[in-house]
């Protein structure tokens, strides 16, 4: 699979200076946690789950996280167990006769479950389609409930003979509460640092940090309007989010709505790059809300997240289309990593409209690098506008 796979070759080739990388379920972590992007998440229960899933692969969805616990009523978790279990036996039916090729058209797949011990027992229960499997998101993870969760994995890894990721969600109120928040922290740092290895990126639940408090977001705000939650964020990010080597990949929160809505505020999306060509697009995305995601995923990535959680489809491509790495951004980060650079110093930009400074900017180009690997470089005069249009159903 890779991003913009979905696109005609001859179109990814107008719009890339370089490409997204192609990648598997077996890549290194380094570059499927980057590569992540726009997760969807699916209530088990679908009972055309296995369907869903192909179509969205379709449409350029590369990680699917396939839901047991918020999504779900309490009664439906059984049910729900088995719907996997006979969704994923025809997924593997399918790959079966289509051969490699089709099963690498596949999206990452993950089961969030509500136990440690529903871990090995789906992984069990799967059989050899446990082979699309590439891990399990772990909710409300906290060192005390994190540590049995983990060890599941693990023993359900070593069992299969598979290579199973955790994406852990901090979403706890002990995280969200003052008095609580370092020593929760602490606990989670030691906990992932200890199981690194199988952790492949840590993800954000916004929704509940503000059902502590009886909050929710309008679409006309981001989570970094909502001061509590930003103080959250800024802290899972320093504690978790380093650049030495020690942090991980930490990715953005949901964004729940996709229907149109009564506006408050006035529009967030700017005219300027849709002139002349897609004023049309920025209609609709303004009254799909989408304006509000486009300036969040922003904010994400100034404050140090990659990817972010979708319950929408709608919310896909706007996600990929912000990732992709600009010929600017491409060409400041290679000057920077040039080896006779190594020595620091400061230099213009090729770009002649910024300073860069090779040793704190370092850390940056190295992470906008690993960003062009999953999403590729766009050509000097690509944008947004034409990737989000590119990426669309029926966009050329």
């Amino acid at each position: 699979m890779r991003h913009f796979g979905h696109i005609a070759p001859e179109i990814r080739n107008r719009l890339f200076h370089s490409q997204p990388q192609e990648f598997t379920v077996d890549s290194p972590a380094s570059l499927l946690s980057a590569a992540l992007g726009a997760t969807l998440y699916s209530p088990a229960t679908r009972p055309h789950l296995a369907d869903d899933i192909v179509k969205q692969a379709g449409r350029g969805v590369v990680s699917m996280v396939l839901c047991l616990e918020d999504s779900i009523d309490d009664a439906e978790v059984a049910g729900g167990e088995q719907n996997l279990i006979r969704q994923f036996a025809g997924l593997a039916e399918r790959a079966g006769r289509g051969g490699a090729d089709e099963a690498s058209r596949l999206p990452l797949l993950f089961i969030r479950v509500r136990e440690p011990a529903q871990i090995p027992d789906l992984v069990h229960r799967l059989g050899p389609a446990a082979a699309l499997l590439s891990g399990f998101v772990l909710p409300k993870f906290t060192e005390e409930r994190g540590v049995p969760f983990l060890e599941a994995l693990t023993a359900a890894a070593a069992s299969s003979g598979r290579r199973l990721f955790a994406m852990p969600v901090l979403e706890s109120p002990e995280l969200l509460h003052l008095e609580t928040r370092v020593e929760t922290l602490s606990g989670i740092a030691r906990t992932v640092d200890k199981y690194r290895d199988r952790v492949l990126a840590l993800r954000l639940g916004v929704t509940d940090f503000c059902s502590a408090y009886g909050l929710r977001r309008q679409p006309d705000m981001t989570a970094y309007d909502v001061q509590i939650v930003a103080s959250v964020i800024a802290d899972v990010v320093n504690v978790l989010g380093r650049a030495d080597g020690t942090g991980f990949t930490v990715t953005g929160p949901v964004w729940e709505y996709f229907r149109v809505q009564e506006r408050m505020f006035k529009p967030q999306l700017r005219a300027s790059p849709f002139l002349g060509r897609a004023e049309e697009l920025r209609t609709a995305l303004i009254e799909h809300d989408m304006d509000g995601l486009l300036r969040e995923i922003g904010l994400d990535r100034a404050n140090g997240l990659l990817g972010k959680t979708c319950i929408h489809p709608s919310h896909v491509m706007p996600v990929h289309a912000l990732s992709v790495v600009s010929h600017e951004e491409f060409s400041d980060a290679q000057d920077i990593l040039r080896p006779e650079r190594g020595g620091g110093g400061v230099l213009r930009s090729a770009y002649t409209n910024k300073m860069n400074e090779v040793k704190p900017h370092r850390a940056w180009a190295e992470r906008t690098l690993q960003r062009a690997q999953a999403f590729g470089v766009a050509n000097a005069d690509v944008g947004f506008v034409e990737l989000l249009t590119a990426g669309l159903p029926g966009g050329t």
